[in-house]
């Protein structure tokens, strides 16, 4: 048996932020938009969201320290999360744009319903949604990590999620069988 030299990575400058974002982007994530209510209620994209435990039900968002969002987390008690459909492209980008009105206006170019459990704004048409208790909030460097307990959670079956890599917003693409047998 002979032992192959698989290919190497290329490395790159971890210091230059361009570079190492890049690398980083190499990972699909799914795309969502966190919210938080009151009077006036805040949305955000994130693709920095991923499950954390499920008993008890746990989640995480990380938000960077200069975000208006850190702030607008760190007063709140509860947030909820939206995670978008294939089709919620525009969405992603308005709650990434700010340059987008503040308080409730930034809501008015989107579908939202009210959450059962809290005043934050739930994306219509979003594969799923999740309503959060804030649990832990823990230094992550520039960021700020955020657990939430969920306290209400849903999913619209039949839904793909919006994607995003390589610094693109992706869908998942389903491969048709050709009507073999496995």
């Amino acid at each position: 048996m002979s032992l192959m030299a698989a290919p190497s990575a290329e490395l790159v400058d971890i210091d230059d932020r361009k570079q190492l974002r890049g690398v980083l982007g190499a990972f699909p994530t799914g795309v969502t938009v966190v919210t938080v209510g009151g009077e006036q209620p805040r949305g955000m994209t994130a693709n920095s969201f991923t499950s954390v435990s499920l008993a008890p039900p746990l989640v995480l968002i990380c938000v960077n320290n200069d975000a208006v969002m850190h702030q607008k987390l760190a007063e709140a008690s509860t947030f909820s999360v939206s995670v978008l459909s294939a089709g919620q492209e525009d969405v992603a980008r308005h709650f990434a744009n700010h340059s987008r009105p503040a308080g409730t206006g930034q809501f008015e170019a989107v579908d939202w319903v009210p959450g059962r459990a809290g005043t934050a704004p739930l994306i219509a048409g979003a594969v799923a949604h999740l309503e959060c208790e804030k649990w832990r909030v823990y230094d992550g460097g520039d960021h700020t990590i955020y657990l939430g307990e969920v306290l209400t959670a849903g999913r619209r079956a039949g839904s793909e999620a919006l994607l995003f890599a390589g610094g693109r917003f992706r869908q998942v693409v389903a491969e048709r069988s050709e009507g073999r047998a496995a």
